[in-house]
């Protein structure tokens, strides 16, 4: 039995619901719609038959509904109202807005007779991506121009609008992954459904918006730098000014143009002709071009109206670089206690509070491939004392089998252990007979003073076995770039590290560490759970606000820019130099 029109709406019957949210043999859900059967009015609507499936496998999916579950659930609404069917068309394939449409039956959230505040705050928000080194690129003009409108054309449109809005200045355009394989970061993204319940519960949306980017003083103070370099945002109502060179005595409507937009980066010139350009308006032009960089002529020519606009070469693109970083670390607390390695620095930190409460030099893997130290977050759990070092697999069968094939007791420092961790008499092993990929045994170094990993590690359990851990070979640490590991993180000043991320779970670091190395044999001490941020900052606030910089070591930086230009055009921020 098919659809019956009723009113504005469609209206299913219980077979056809059934048929809707259950499964056929053939593994797939039958959807009821039949052009035989398109409801009177409403061909543009149901034009395609798989509108309703769509939105209801948004809806289902997004939920993460098992098909039992799904089996089980109630039937969902069909009886919804043209305008309603075009909104669940326009969002069905964006999982977090179907989601939220799904479980509000599709009550408009930008549209609604009390939504003004929430258009208004959205249309402020996308406005200053330029401030965070986001393209312009979320349809502030758009949407303006849909304001007061109660359409779904404007409900998608501000929808779509949030949601990219919130992904991108939440947790970054990229997915670091996607950008380079050595990049192991996780970004902790909140759901788009869970951030539109909060911004429709917020009694003010606009701080609900705010709350969304990083509010770190190191994002903040990236900002700043960015700030001074391309001037102050401006609001989306501020027009542009119009190419050309624009000088002192020329009068067009191009330089009232000119007066209104440096007068809201706080350049206002007086005068009582806004379109004529006075020897007040020159002088306000020099001032921003000394503020961002420029040659303070008082003419304002291609760069500065570049500049003034966002257009090319607004930013350096090292800013744009770090700020995507730092979006990427969103979900933590930075002000929390943490181990924070920045690779490019070659240096350990222990922070807590945004300030250093230890620091020591650090060497990084090399710049080689299967050897470069990945990016990506996890936490503390042990210093273990008087270690044993399990040699890594890549490095066993690259430096060690060879050497064995020629001398079964070659390297002689290095227990041959089985896959039960029994250790295993070279003289029964014919190492001649194995490859790279049939070598059965794994290579450890019993604890000792000439041990790989010198007197103690420092352990966050993850799949690329990295760690920190002291070495016996400190004279690296006076080099200036330090890249010479085989991937883990080796750090100068190893024991005063042990104390101090024992605090707070020993009653006498010092004691339980110095008990722990004279027994001589490996031992595990439990330390209060710390994040361990392993980053890769080229460009960074320090603690102080101050910028640095270091070398692009691993030449990472451009695998982000070329993703960065590509995911959105941020070209139109920065050049490419």
């Amino acid at each position: 039995m098919g659809p019956k029109s009723k009113g504005q709406g469609v209206t299913w019957s219980p077979r056809d619901r059934q048929k809707c949210c259950t499964r056929r043999g053939s593994g797939r859900r039958q959807d009821p719609i039949r052009k035989k059967h398109k409801p009177a009015g409403s061909s543009q609507l149901l034009s395609s038959k798989s509108i309703l499936s769509r939105l209801v496998r948004a809806i289902l999916l997004s939920a993460a509904l098992p098909w039992a579950a799904q089996a089980a659930a109630p039937a969902p609404r069909l009886d919804f109202t043209p305008e309603q069917w075009e909104l669940a068309r326009g969002v069905a394939r964006q999982p977090g807005l179907a989601a939220w449409y799904g479980s509000t039956a599709l009550a408009p959230v930008f549209t609604a007779p009390e939504a003004a505040s929430r258009r208004v705050a959205l249309i402020e928000a996308v406005a200053q991506a330029p401030a965070h080194g986001l393209p312009s690129i979320y349809g502030v003009e758009q949407l303006q121009g849909l304001e007061g409108r109660t359409d779904s054309e404007a409900e998608i449109a501000f929808a779509k609008a949030f949601a990219r809005w919130t992904h991108d200045v939440g947790g970054g355009i990229l997915t670091p992954r996607r950008v380079d394989p050595e990049n192991k970061r996780d970004v902790i993204r909140v759901p788009t459904e869970e951030l539109l319940a909060r911004f429709v519960a917020a009694s003010d949306p606009a701080a609900m918006l705010a709350e969304v980017p990083p509010r770190n003083g190191g994002y903040l103070a990236l900002q700043q730098a960015l700030a001074a370099r391309i001037g102050p945002v401006v609001g989306a109502d501020v027009p542009t000014v119009p190419e050309g060179v624009w000088r002192e005595g020329m009068r067009d409507e191009a330089v009232t143009r000119l007066r209104a937009r440096l007068a809201a980066m706080g350049f206002a010139a007086e005068g009582t002709e806004p379109d004529l350009f006075d020897e007040p308006l020159a002088r306000q032009v020099a001032a921003y071009q000394a503020r961002v960089g420029l040659g303070p002529d008082g003419i304002a020519g291609p760069r500065t109206v570049q500049r003034l606009n966002g257009g090319p070469g607004s930013a350096p693109r090292d800013l744009l670089i770090a700020l995507e970083r730092m979006r990427w670390l969103n979900g933590h607390d930075l002000n929390a206690r943490m181990i924070w390695v920045n690779l490019p620095e070659f240096n350990v930190r222990v922070m807590e509070g945004g300030r250093t409460i230890f620091e020591s030099r650090a060497v990084i893997g090399k710049d080689k491939e299967d050897w470069r130290t990945p990016e990506f977050s996890d936490v503390l759990q042990n210093v273990v004392v008087n270690p044993s070092w399990n040699v890594p697999r890549s490095m066993a069968i690259r430096d060690y089998l060879p050497k064995l094939q020629q001398n079964r007791y070659a390297a002689a420092h290095l227990d041959v252990v089985d896959s039960r961790g029994r250790v295993v008499a070279r003289d029964g092993i014919d190492f001649s007979r194995f490859t790279a990929k049939t070598f059965p045994y794994r290579l450890r170094q019993k604890p000792s003073d000439d041990n790989a990993l010198g007197e103690v590690k420092f352990i966050f359990p993850n799949p690329m076995n990295i760690y920190l851990h002291d070495t016996p070979s400190k004279g690296l640490f006076g080099e200036r770039t330090r890249a010479f590991s085989n991937g883990c993180i080796r750090v100068q000043k190893p024991v005063d590290l042990a104390h101090v991320l024992l605090e707070g779970a020993a009653a006498d670091p010092a004691a339980t560490y110095a008990s722990a190395r004279k027994s001589g044999r490996e031992r595990f001490l439990k330390t209060e759970p710390l994040p361990v941020h392993l980053v890769y900052f080229t460009t960074i606030a320090d603690e102080d606000g101050a910028i640095r910089r270091f070398p692009d070591v691993y030449g990472r930086d451009d695998m982000v820019w070329a993703a960065l230009q590509k995911a959105g055009g941020v070209e139109t921020l920065a050049s490419n130099r």
